[in-house]
């Protein structure tokens, strides 16, 4: 179970580096994520 997560994340990293328009649509979404999570 734990090989194929690490398979499934190798691939879905392999993907974003490929794919810049996917690759800066997620960093939007996690820095929007982290910016609303932080109380600062």
């Amino acid at each position: 179970m734990k090989k194929t997560a690490l398979v499934a994340l190798g691939l879905g990293v392999a993907y974003l580096m490929r794919n810049e328009e996917s690759r800066n649509k997620m960093m939007k979404q996690l820095d929007s994520f982290a910016g609303s999570s932080s109380t600062k």
